[in-house]
């Protein structure tokens, strides 16, 4: 589709590389308010490609950016503000060390699946940054502007208005190029300085499954690093389609689609970012359910399919024994690039997801094999 045909209206918002995607022949599409980049010409599998071998430099402006701040400078007084939210621990925060995190509901319920670093600044001891989903970011920021204590505030994040996410196998090297003391970084820690002669804060994580950073950058100079970052030869930009089979090939969740308002992170099989000390002692909101959950089991389990052929299996599709019983639904689908074969991610009731266990998924009324299997579909590379 050429871009001038894209289905973006003029009310649109517009991410600080719009042009560029548009004269780089992206197809723009509609999400979470923005225009942004579904894919460019070389079409999403050679993107996806791409990634899996070189760099890929991915534009996630429309994700929301905040600080939550301690007005008495202090990490406890924030952590504790945090921990009434959210799931992580969040005191044991480590300067420069970040955590993925859920904020629920009082039911337990997941609001929002976020990311929050501690500053490794220690003037800034009393902050916590967070990466914000794009769709749910006004919810998020209201919520918890709501339930606050006197003394801790939200805040935008200063001036970085843009964020970038540069992946894939080749990211550190590319990096190195550029600003050495980020490609020093570990697997979820951050740190504040300089790239390509710019301020930028950079977090060594992704969505994508590879190894990468998340680049967040003032909007004054956003192009200057875009353009910096696509001058190595490693890297070149790629759209949300290739970022969506990478995130499903990783095993990873889509707010709306594989975790929502009626999920806990215990049915999510996000357990593992609950640390010990707040399984034990709670005091998050819908703790009683996480912990009976913790317990007990929950009713149902999210869970990896693989297909037997080459159709894959969307969203909303149920999921059946082989006798005919619906156990559950599809809640993402797709076909992998680099298994080459149909992927998806569901619920199913706890009896059946058993790896190994054989189903059906019901396409347009047509069962279609397949096994539950363990996920990562594609296992990570990142560098801890």
């Amino acid at each position: 589709m050429p871009a001038d045909a894209s289905p973006v209206s003029g009310d649109t918002l517009k991410t600080p590389f719009h042009a560029q995607h548009v004269a780089l022949g992206a197809r723009m599409v509609p999400f979470a308010g923005y225009g942004m980049p579904v894919q460019y010409r070389d079409g999403i599998i050679a993107e996806h490609n791409w990634t899996r071998e070189n760099v890929g430099l991915f534009d996630v402006s429309h994700m929301g950016q905040y600080y939550l701040v301690a007005d008495d400078g202090k990490h406890e007084t924030v952590a504790r503000a945090a921990e009434a939210l959210m799931t992580a621990d969040i005191a044991a925060l480590a300067p420069g060390q970040q955590r993925y995190s859920q904020l629920l509901n009082d039911e337990g319920g997941i609001i929002d699946d976020l990311m929050i670093a501690r500053s490794r600044e220690s003037a800034h001891d009393g902050w916590l940054y967070m990466v914000l989903n794009a769709a749910r970011k006004d919810v998020d920021f209201a919520h918890i502007a709501s339930r606050l204590p006197k003394g801790v505030r939200i805040e935008s994040a200063d001036g970085f208005t843009a964020l970038l996410a540069l992946q894939g196998p080749k990211a550190v090297e590319a990096m190195e190029a550029l600003a050495p003391q980020f490609a020093a970084l570990r697997f979820m820690t951050t740190a504040s300085g300089k790239l390509a002669g710019r301020t930028v804060h950079v977090t060594r994580s992704g969505y994508t499954g590879e190894d990468g950073f998340e680049i967040a950058v003032h909007g004054d100079d956003a192009l200057h690093i875009w353009n910096s970052l696509l001058a190595d030869a490693r890297a070149k930009p790629i759209g949300l389609g290739a970022r969506d089979s990478l995130r499903l090939e990783a095993g990873l969740c889509l707010y709306g689609h594989d975790i929502d308002e009626t999920t806990s992170p215990v049915e999510a099989g996000l357990a593992w970012s609950i640390q010990k000390r707040r399984r034990e002692e709670g005091g998050f909101p819908g703790a009683a359910r996480i912990q009976r959950e913790l317990k007990e089991g929950p009713a149902r389990k999210r869970i990896g399919l693989e297909l037997e052929g080459r159709q894959p299996a969307r969203e909303g599709a149920e999921i059946a024994t082989r006798d005919g019983a619906i156990i559950g639904r599809v809640t993402s689908g797709g076909f992998s690039p680099t298994l080459q074969k149909p992927i998806a991610m569901g619920y199913v009731q706890s009896g059946h997801a058993a790896v190994g266990t054989q189903v059906d998924i019901l396409v347009r009324g047509k069962p279609l094999p397949a096994r539950i299997v363990s996920m990562p579909f594609v296992p990570n590379r990142y560098k801890r």
